[in-house]
């Protein structure tokens, strides 16, 4: 079984929200306190957990205080607290003032970088730059996955910080206040992450936010660069939820963006546990990041309880397309993603290779339809069809091996029913036989039976004789061995 995260983002995503989210869904705070004292800044940053409401639900709130820190919040904007949801008190919906110097929540500053002159440094605390925080991270010996995930993070966010700039990420300034946090947020994630034992992750689409926060060189208007950056950077969705704060902070979208497979609507999967992680803010609707934590293997089979239209729940933003009572009793789901591209300007010739290329990246299925384009040129679509986790490297092979300029990128689900491959031994030679079945019932009620191709056909070849007789043969030897328990019979 495969273990999933999805992140439900609907006010957005921050670094303390992820904390709380997952510390929520179990993982222990003693744990992240040990370990990440690994790191060796225990003096830059104090840890408080909490519970906080909003609209009634309760949800578990991280903060990251710098309590050596305060006195610089007030005469130095350019830290650029952003947090979530946020006003220019910049939490995630935090109660961050600036004027007074308490209770400064700093979860995700979208400022954790700015760009300074050596004239400007001695008014600041010393800055890290990228290979200062990996030294940092390499040192502390954290659990393999854990340093991957961290370093890989802190690389997309000091590339996107660097795009912004026009500079190498290894020259990108993390003014300590920032980074501080910074660091506490990504590698205490990545730390709850691999202590639930999560092989795969899934985020929702993302929510713009709106306004303006201010930064070293004056206010940005929300998604600040950096973010915008990190979004181009997976082609991530997004949408407005009518929220004018900034919901999406660097650090957040640097997580999700670096951690993610895929950003849609959540995968098949068996829920066994949501973790709330909240801001301090109260917004329009509920001020935190739900994390599903559950299992999936290749298809995650359906509940066989009869649910009447009636006790339906409404229909939410990330709601399979598919009704809860819509799918075949007798088939399981399972996320699929799909790419589709229309070309008529490639050679023919090279299509079978495509065909090849996509093959190798894990595609499930390729194929291609005759169509009608612009200008009336015949053409022609091709599809390919892949598991989320070979989206890219599919996508990939489009780019490199056709002439396509656009790639569309779908995510859906498919009703598969559950199958196995059986052996039958013929005059011939073994066959190997693809049995399919309905699993409405404790019985197995077969529903295809089809000889491999490539078996039939080496077998044709080896004894000359034709490729029909090879494949009648192993679909009467099968049925034979099986008596009466043929398609559409039980097991």
């Amino acid at each position: 079984m495969t273990k999933l995260a999805y992140l439900d983002c609907p006010t957005g995503i921050a670094g303390d929200m992820c904390l709380g989210a997952l510390v929520s869904a179990g993982v222990p705070w003693e744990y992240l306190l040990e370990k990440l004292a690994a790191l060796g800044i225990e003096q830059e940053y104090h840890l408080r957990l909490s519970q906080v409401h909003h609209n009634g639900q309760l949800a578990t709130k991280v903060d990251v205080d710098l309590p050596d820190q305060d006195h610089q919040h007030h005469h130095h904007q350019q830290e650029h607290h952003h947090e979530h949801g946020h006003e220019h008190h910049h939490e995630h919906g935090h109660e961050h003032h600036h004027e007074h110097g308490h209770e400064h929540h700093h979860e995700h500053r979208s400022g954790i970088t700015e760009i300074s002159t050596p004239e400007q440094n001695h008014h600041h605390h010393p800055t890290r730059h990228l290979p200062d925080i990996e030294k940092l991270i390499t040192a502390a010996k954290l659990p393999s996955r854990v340093c991957q995930w961290s370093l890989a993070i802190f690389r997309k966010l000091a590339e996107a910080e660097g795009a912004v700039h026009g500079i190498s990420p290894d020259k990108v300034h993390f003014h300590e206040v920032g980074a501080t946090d910074a660091i506490i947020d990504i590698v205490g994630t990545c730390l709850g992450l691999d202590w639930l034992g999560i092989d795969q992750i899934y985020c929702s689409p993302l929510p713009t936010g709106g306004g303006t926060v201010w930064a070293a060189h004056g206010r940005l208007p929300v998604p600040v660069p950096a973010v915008l950056k990190l979004w181009e950077s997976r082609q991530v969705p997004v949408y407005s939820n009518g929220i004018e704060r900034e919901l999406v902070t660097p650090t957040g979208a640097a997580i999700a963006v670096t951690l993610a497979t895929s950003f849609g609507s959540p995968p098949a999967m068996t829920i066994q546990k949501i973790g709330n992680g909240g801001g301090s803010r109260q917004l329009p609707i509920p001020n935190m990041l739900r994390l599903w934590i559950g299992e999936s293997s290749e298809a995650v089979k359906l509940s066989k309880s009869k649910v009447k239209p009636s006790n339906l729940p409404p229909q939410t933003l990330h709601q399979s397309p598919l009704s809860a009572n819509s799918s075949s009793a007798n088939s399981s789901l399972e996320t699929i993603s799909v790419l589709e591209t229309q070309i008529d300007d490639l050679n023919p010739q090279a299509i079978g290779y495509v065909f090849e290329e996509l093959f190798n990246a894990g595609a499930v299925d390729v194929f291609t339809q005759a169509i009608g384009m612009k200008k009336s040129r015949p053409g022609i679509l091709l599809s390919v069809i892949c598991h989320p986790q070979d989206l890219e490297a599919c996508q990939a092979v489009l780019f490199r091996e056709t002439t396509t300029l656009g790639v569309r990128r779908l995510t859906q689900q498919r009703a598969i029913l559950p199958r196995e491959i059986q052996q039958v031994q013929t005059k011939y030679g073994q066959i190997s036989v693809k049995v399919a079945w309905s699993d409405r019932s404790p019985h197995k009620t077969i529903m295809n039976v089809h000889p491999e191709y490539q078996d039939c056909a080496k077998l044709a070849k080896d004894n000359n004789c034709s490729w029909l007789e090879v494949h009648h043969l192993a679909l009467s030897t099968w049925y034979s061995q099986h008596g009466a328990k043929g398609a559409g019979s039980r097991e």
